[in-house]
């Protein structure tokens, strides 16, 4: 899923997380100064649903603004090392063989 808080709220004339915040505080929902940069700038870990009403309460908005579904992340056990192995050989595919100097002694060089 893609948290998209700063876009709707940007939407909706809000530009600032403070303004946010204290909309929400408004209407019950108060939020540490972490807790709301967390929401404002990343992906949030956990997001109680109560607090997620309200959230789209304050911006006038549903949860389909918020969140938006990314089912091609979606990995199933297995496919993981198929897709390795398909990245690893396109990437062979694409850069030639790393040229490894030799002596004309016929030793080997020192390690690197």
């Amino acid at each position: 899923m893609k948290w998209n808080l700063r876009l709707t709220a940007a939407n909706k004339g809000i530009w600032k997380a403070s303004e946010l915040q204290r909309s929400l505080a408004e209407h019950g929902l108060v939020i540490s100064a972490g807790k709301m940069s967390g929401l404002w700038s990343g992906q949030p870990i956990s997001l109680k649903l109560e607090d997620l009403d309200i959230i789209c309460v304050v911006l006038g908005c549903e949860i389909g603004d918020l969140l938006t579904p990314e089912p091609e992340k979606v990995v199933r056990p297995g496919q993981q090392e198929n897709l390795r192995a398909a990245a690893a050989a396109a990437a062979a595919a694409v850069s030639p063989a790393a040229v490894v100097p030799k002596r004309r002694d016929g030793r080997s060089l020192p390690p690197a």
